[in-house]
C-alpha cells in the first residue's frame, strides 16, 4: 500500500497499529519498494545483488525507499548516523510471520501449556539468518513496539506487528543473547514500558529490563536423580525440607550475596551432612523488592538477577540433583505488584487482573490479584509452572497462599467482594486453575506439588478425578499453631492444654499433610522457635528439641526453615544472615546435632516415613495422663512388624519407673533420647528394656521406663517374639483420642 504522510507520522511518533502493512519489500504499481524507517540515520542504502542503492527519504521523513524491478530476495541495508558511521544489518520488516496460527489459537483457548516457547524472547533462525523472536499478549494496545539497547531504547524503532488474539511479535535479526529490552506499549493515546511477561531473565534489581537469555543450552548431568525421581512414591518415602531464603542463609563477610555456585558451595555439603532430603527456596522468581522475600514476583520465568545467571541456578539444581537432594520452588501464582514496569494494567487495561477491586486487589498485601477465568492468564501461570519443572528440573512446587485463591472474600469485610455464580464466596476460576496445574505438573514424573493452605479446604490433596484439588501434599497449619499454643505454657500449666498436643491425630489422615516451622513463624515480632519456649537457657532448649522430636515421630512429613535446627535467638532479618557464630556454644550444637539425628532416623526407619498418611502406621498407647504430661504412642511401616514406640515428658520433671504398655512382648532397643548430652540434656540414661508381663494400657505387656525431663524417647521393637493376632475392634486405637474423652 502506499506511505501516506499520516503512516509516516504514526511511524514517527510510535503509534502505528500495522508496520509490517506498509515498511518492507511493498508492491507498488510494476514494481517493488523497498521502505525502511530508520529514526537514527541520516542516509540509507539497499544491498541487494553485490550492488549499493542509494535509498531516498520520503516526505523528508526518516523513512527512506528504494525501488526494485523484482523481488529483492535476502536484501540487507546500510544506515549512515550524524557522525557518519555506517552501519549493516538485515531489514526485520522483511521476514515472514513468526507464530503459527495454532499456537495463537491455543493461546486464545488457554490449552498452550508451554506457552513459553512460543512467546517471550527467542533464539531462532528465519530464512537462514539468525536473531530474536519477540512476542507479547496486549489485546487492547494501539500498538507495541520493542525497545532496547539495541535501538538505543528508541520506543518507535521498531514498531510490532499484531496478530490475532492480540499478541504482537517481531524479529530481529542479528540479535543475540544478553541483549535488553522492553516493550513499549500504547494505549489510550500514552505510552508505557513494560519488562516481558515470559523473560526468561531480567537485569539486577533496581534496573527492570528483560533479558535475552536461552533456557534451553544448559547441559544437564542429573539424569540418573530424574529417572530414579520417576520411580518413587513419594507419599511413602523419607521427606524432610529445608527451607531456605537464599538472600539471607549465609553472606560474604562484607555483606555481600553469595552467588549460585558460592552458596551451592556451602549449603550443600551442609544439607547433606544435616540429613535432609530436599531445599526449598523461598521464591527466586525475579522481584523487584527485597523486602517482598521473593513473594510479589515480575518474572515468573526468570530466576533473579541477584544471584547470577539463569545458566547458573541450572548449576545449582545439577549439583543438588548429583547429590540425591531435591529442590522445590515457592510458586506465587495468587498475586503479583503494581510495579509500572511489570503485569498491572499491562496494555492499558486490566489485563492480568480483574477490573473491580473487589475481585482484583489484595487489600492486606497491596498486590493485583490473577483473573483466572481469563484463558491466556491461565495459559500464563501454566506455563510458568511447567517452565520451573521442565527447564529447570525442580522436583516440586510449593504453591504460596492457596487459601487467598479459593476464597473470593478472603480478608475482605461484607461489601468488599462479589459472591460466584452459586452465591458462595469459593472462587470457581481459581479451584479449575488450581486443578489444571495440578494435573500437568503431575505429568511430569516424581514431581510433587504442596500447598500453603490455611484453611480445611476439603479435599487439597487428594486426586482431581476424585473431586480434590490434586495437590501431592498440604501444609499443616493446625498442628503448627497448636504446637506453638502448647509449648508457649509454663510446664505447670500444660495439663490445662493438653488438648494442642493431641488434637491433630483426629484429622491427621484427611489430608497427605506435610509439618512446616516455616519463615512465617520467626518473623513479625513472632519471636524465634527458641524464643518462644519457656523456662530458662536450659528448658527452652529442652522444649525446643521435645518439640522437634515430636514433630519427626508424627505423622506427616516435616519442613524446618533454616536457623530453627541451631536455635537462633533473633527472629529472621532478610537483610541479614545466620548467626552461625552461635555453633560455638554447645546447646545451639547439641540442637543441631539432635536435628541431624531425627532426619536419620526419619530415613532409616521406615515406620517414620512409610505410612504417614494412613491411620495404620499410628497408634495411641495414652493420651490421657494429662497431669504428668506425658504421651506415649506406635508408629508403623508397611510391615506391621516395623513398629517404635514413642514417649513424650513434656515436663521438666523426670519421673521414673513410668509404666507403659508395649504393643508386643519382648526387647525394645532405644532409638533416640532427646536428654542425651551429646544434644545439650541432662544425659539421664535409657537403656535397652524387655517386656514384663504387667497389664498396662489396656495391653498384658508392659515396660516401666525412667523419662528425663522435657525429652522424647523413641524404642524399636527387636521382633523377638511374634505379634499376638490383633482382636476385632482393635484398630479402632489407631483413629485417635476417643469423643468422650
Amino acid at each position: 500500500m502506499p506511505l501516506s504522510r499520516k503512516d509516516i507520522m504514526a511511524l514517527t511518533e510510535g503509534r502505528h497499529h500495522d508496520p509490517f502493512a506498509v515498511l518492507g519489500c511493498q508492491p507498488e504499481g510494476d514494481h517493488w519498494q523497498i521502505r525502511a524507517f530508520l529514526p537514527q540515520a541520516t542516509g540509507a542504502f539497499l544491498l541487494h545483488n553485490g550492488q549499493r542503492i542509494p535509498m531516498r527519504s520520503l516526505r523528508n521523513s526518516r523513512v527512506y525507499a528504494a525501488d526494485c524491478p523484482s523481488i529483492p530476495l535476502g536484501y540487507r541495508l546500510l544506515a549512515a548516523d550524524d557522525n557518519g558511521r555506517l552501519e549493516e544489518f538485515h531489514d526485520p520488516y522483511r521476514f515472514p510471520l513468526q507464530i503459527s496460527e495454532h499456537d495463537l489459537h491455543l493461546h486464545a483457548e488457554g490449552t498452550l501449556a508451554e506457552a513459553y516457547r512460543t512467546l517471550g524472547a527467542h533464539l531462532v533462525t528465519s530464512e537462514g539468518v539468525p536473531g530474536v523472536r519477540f512476542a507479547v499478549w496486549a489485546p487492547g494496545a494501539e500498538s507495541v513496539s520493542l525497545t532496547g539497547d539495541f535501538n538505543h531504547w528508541d520506543p518507535c524503532r521498531h514498531p510490532m506487528r499484531r496478530r490475532t488474539a492480540g499478541i504482537w511479535e517481531i524479529f530481529l535479526p542479528g540479535l543475540g543473547e544478553g541483549a535488553r529490552y522492553k516493550y513499549s506499549v500504547r494505549a489510550h493515546g500514552h505510552f508505557q514500558l513494560k519488562a516481558d511477561p515470559y523473560a526468561f531473565a531480567a537485569e539486577l534489581p533496581p534496573d527492570t529490563a528483560s533479558i535475552v537469555a536461552n533456557p534451553h543450552g544448559y547441559q544437564w548431568n542429573d539424569q540418573d536423580w530424574l529417572r530414579d525421581r520417576g520411580r518413587r512414591r513419594w507419599l511413602d518415602e523419607p521427606v524432610s525440607i529445608y527451607e531456605i531464603h537464599p538472600a539471607s542463609w549465609q553472606r560474604h563477610s562484607d555483606g555481600a550475596l553469595l552467588n549460585w555456585s558460592e552458596l551451592a558451595d556451602r549449603l550443600l555439603p551442609y544439607v547433606q551432612d544435616m540429613g535432609f532430603t530436599h531445599v526449598e527456596l523461598l521464591p527466586i522468581t525475579e522481584h523487584p523488592y527485597s523486602g517482598s522475600w521473593g513473594y510479589q514476583v515480575t518474572g515468573f520465568f526468570a530466576p533473579t538477577a541477584r544471584f547470577g545467571p539463569p545458566a547458573e541456578f541450572k548449576r545449582f539444581v545439577d549439583r543438588f540433583h548429583q547429590a540425591g537432594i531435591g529442590i522445590i520452588l515457592d510458586w506465587v501464582p495468587g498475586h503479583f505488584p503494581k510495579d509500572a514496569h511489570g503485569l498491572a494494567l499491562f496494555d492499558g487495561t486490566a489485563l492480568y487482573e480483574h477490573a473491580d477491586p473487589r475481585q482484583g486487589e489484595h487489600l492486606d498485601w497491596g498486590t493485583l490479584i490473577f483473573n483466572y477465568g481469563r484463558n491466556e492468564v491461565r495459559t500464563f501461570l501454566l506455563a510458568s509452572a511447567l517452565f520451573w519443572l521442565r527447564e529447570y528440573h525442580l522436583d516440586g512446587l510449593r504453591v504460596d497462599a492457596v487459601a487467598s485463591m479459593l476464597y473470593l472474600d478472603y480478608s475482605r469485610q461484607p461489601g468488599q467482594w462479589i459472591p460466584n455464580k452459586h452465591g458462595g464466596r469459593e472462587n470457581l476460576d481459581a479451584i479449575s486453575f488450581l486443578r489444571r496445574f495440578n494435573e500437568l505438573a503431575h505429568e511430569v514424573p516424581g514431581v510433587m506439588t504442596i500447598a500453603e493452605e490455611s484453611t480445611s479446604f476439603p479435599l487439597t490433596s487428594r486426586p482431581v478425578y476424585l473431586g480434590g484439588l490434586g495437590f501431592t501434599m498440604k501444609w499443616n497449619m493446625g498442628w503448627m499453631h497448636d504446637m506453638f499454643a502448647y509449648f508457649k505454657l509454663d510446664p505447670v500449666h500444660r495439663k490445662h492444654g493438653h488438648q494442642h498436643i493431641t488434637f491433630s491425630l483426629w484429622y491427621a489422615f484427611n489430608e497427605n499433610y506435610v509439618l512446616p516451622i516455616s519463615h512465617d513463624e520467626v518473623v513479625h515480632m513472632k519471636g524465634s522457635l527458641i524464643e518462644r519456649m519457656p523456662g530458662d537457657e536450659w528448658q527452652r532448649f529442652a522444649n525446643t528439641r521435645a518439640f522437634l522430636a515430636y514433630m519427626f515421630t508424627h505423622p506427616g512429613k516435616k519442613l524446618l526453615f533454616m536457623g530453627c535446627e541451631f536455635g537462633q535467638y533473633e527472629e529472621w532479618n532478610h537483610e541479614g544472615t545466620l548467626r552461625w557464630f552461635l555453633m560455638q556454644y554447645g546447646f545451639h550444637a547439641g540442637l543441631r546435632a539432635l536435628v541431624r539425628e531425627l532426619n536419620r532416623l526419619h530415613r532409616a526407619e521406615p515406620a517414620f516415613h512409610q505410612v504417614d498418611f494412613e491411620p495404620a502406621g499410628f497408634e495411641w498407647i495414652d493420651f490421657r495422663d494429662l497431669d504428668a504430661s506425658v504421651i506415649a504412642f506406635i508408629r508403623r511401616g508397611r510391615d506391621p512388624l516395623e513398629q517404635i514406640v514413642v514417649v513424650c515428658n513434656f515436663t521438666p520433671v523426670p519421673r521414673y519407673d513410668y509404666r507403659i504398655g508395649m504393643p508386643a512382648p519382648g526387647r525394645y532397643l532405644p532409638l533416640l533420647n532427646t536428654d542425651e548430652d551429646r544434644f545439650g540434656g541432662s544425659n539421664i540414661q535409657v537403656a535397652a528394656s524387655v517386656t514384663e508381663d504387667v497389664p498396662s494400657h489396656g495391653r498384658p505387656s508392659s515396660i516401666a521406663l525412667t523419662l528425663p525431663p522435657l525429652a522424647v524417647l523413641a524404642f524399636k521393637w527387636l521382633r523377638s517374639e511374634p505379634l499376638p493376632p490383633r482382636k476385632m475392634g482393635e484398630d479402632d486405637r489407631s483413629s485417635g483420642p476417643r469423643q468422650e474423652d
